[in-house]
């Protein structure tokens, strides 16, 4: 796996994982990276530091540094009080958050059978509702040369995030 960070040509920058770098230009090339704050598909790699792990002898433990009584006394009020621990996020990411809670929390979600029932919706023999799910890459540009109005979501599906 590596890590690439990316940018669009709205100067958005962002990170993304892919198997190696012949599966970046291999999606690339589909048109398959999208800026993940606009969508934007015009995306190229920026540049970054390579992260280098020291050898485990030279791996040392710094001192922790001392933290701020205040700080840790407000984390620990939000947490007790059934709150978020506070974490530095970018807007872009919260946007990120926002959007996959908004859509589990108001969308059904239908698994690998997206394509079918987004189908079905469409000819009017299922229900219409908000669904969500996993379809390949084929049936999704089959629903679209039918006229179903289907986009891709930002943030991968039935996975546990950090």
């Amino acid at each position: 796996m590596i890590n690439y960070t990316l940018k669009c040509s709205n100067d958005h920058r962002f990170d993304s994982w892919f198997q190696s770098a012949a599966a970046f230009d291999k999606l690339k090339a589909a048109g398959m990276v999208v800026c993940a704050i606009c969508g934007d598909t015009d995306v190229q790699k920026a540049m970054m530091a390579p992260r280098v792990r020291p050898a485990r002898s030279a791996a040392v433990k710094p001192a922790a540094p001392p933290q701020d009584v205040s700080a840790a006394k407000a984390d620990t009020t939000a947490a007790e009080s059934g709150g978020p621990l506070s974490t530095a996020t970018s807007p872009q990411e919260q946007a990120l958050k926002d959007l996959r809670a908004h859509v589990e929390a108001n969308s059904d979600y239908v698994g690998k059978d997206f394509a079918s029932e987004a189908r079905a919706m469409h000819e009017g023999t299922a229900p219409e509702r908000a669904i969500y799910g996993e379809a390949k890459m084929e049936d999704a540009k089959a629903l679209l040369d039918e006229g179903v109005p289907v986009a891709p979501l930002p943030f991968n599906i039935g996975r546990k995030t950090n």
